[in-house]
């Protein structure tokens, strides 16, 4: 696995509230909108901030620490294809990670598998076709 992170995701309980911060506010350009769902803005040339509302972030990936549970965020390494998805879930799990997600196909046509580091947090390996740019070093 390249060492490098694409996309950066925050659990956030107010989505508006978030949008009006960072783009109205901060004045940054969300790269995607979807209202009720997801917020995203190009952090850096090849890296993506991700702010998710809490209760789609908690569906697909896990239950938000409130105390115990997963810690509100996910780190994400995007790849060109699907069988390089598999090959960094097999890597991490033969490194000991835990399995936290098993590579899928997601309604937003990307494909994305989930394991959790030796603290817990969550990494998610993706591709996207909409986004093959991201998976580029």
């Amino acid at each position: 696995m390249e060492q490098r992170v694409t996309f950066i995701t925050l659990a956030v309980a107010d989505l508006d509230r978030t949008r009006a911060f960072y783009v109205d506010g901060l004045g940054w350009t969300p790269e995607l909108f979807v209202p009720g769902d997801v917020l995203m803005i190009r952090a850096g040339a090849k890296v993506m901030l991700s702010f998710w509302v809490d209760t789609a972030f908690e569906a697909e990936v896990g239950t938000i620490r409130r105390g115990d549970g997963v810690a509100p965020i996910t780190l994400s390494h995007n790849v060109l294809t699907e069988p390089e998805v598999d090959e960094i879930l097999e890597l991490a799990a033969s490194v000991g990670a835990e399995t936290v997600g098993q590579a899928q196909h997601r309604e937003w046509g990307g494909y994305t598998g989930y394991f959790a580091d030796p603290d817990g947090f969550r990494w998610e390996i993706a591709t996207n076709p909409e986004m093959d740019e991201l998976a580029r070093p």
